[in-house]
């Protein structure tokens, strides 16, 4: 689908992943396009699912949670209901941002926001030492974020 995509869709989508607020004045004047030309190419972008939403990007330290721990988790087999087991239940995590299932060592690695290491150690003792199927957890703390975004590349 990104083949179908030319320059102008492609300037429309880096604009609106760095300023989603944008006007559709603002972004038709940027992007070099008329206005009603420029709502036609956004909506079609949302109808093929390329554009696939809008969100608020919240600070995570002004909201108290700066620790960032990535979590590999191996499981003690890969059967299906296992692993349907497992994503059900990570899902219900609100403070996991990311679960991702992996080819290599580890199964899964979650990506988890927390207050500090107590509150770590809380949604260990709440929530992953309670998943199924676990046979294996580690965990590493993110000590400084060099590059962080969601912008991608178009």
């Amino acid at each position: 689908m990104q083949s179908d995509l030319d320059a102008i869709d492609r300037r429309i989508l880096s604009v609106l992943q760095r300023r989603g607020r944008i006007s559709n004045a603002e972004l038709s004047e940027e992007v070099n396009l008329s206005a009603s030309a420029c709502h036609r190419r956004v909506q079609r972008l949302e109808k093929e699912g390329i554009i696939s939403g809008y969100v608020a990007l919240l600070d995570a330290r002004s909201l108290g949670r700066p620790t960032i721990v990535f979590v590999e988790i191996t499981l003690s087999t890969q059967a299906d209901e296992v692993l349907d087991a497992f994503e059900r239940e990570v899902a219900r995590i609100p403070d996991v941002l990311e679960c991702h299932l992996m080819a290599g060592a580890a199964d899964y690695l979650l990506k988890i926001v927390a207050a500090d290491t107590e509150d770590f150690a809380r949604i260990h003792r709440r929530h992953l030492a309670r998943l199924p199927g676990v046979a294996q957890m580690q965990s590493s703390f993110a000590l400084r974020t060099v590059r962080a975004t969601t912008a991608l590349p178009v």
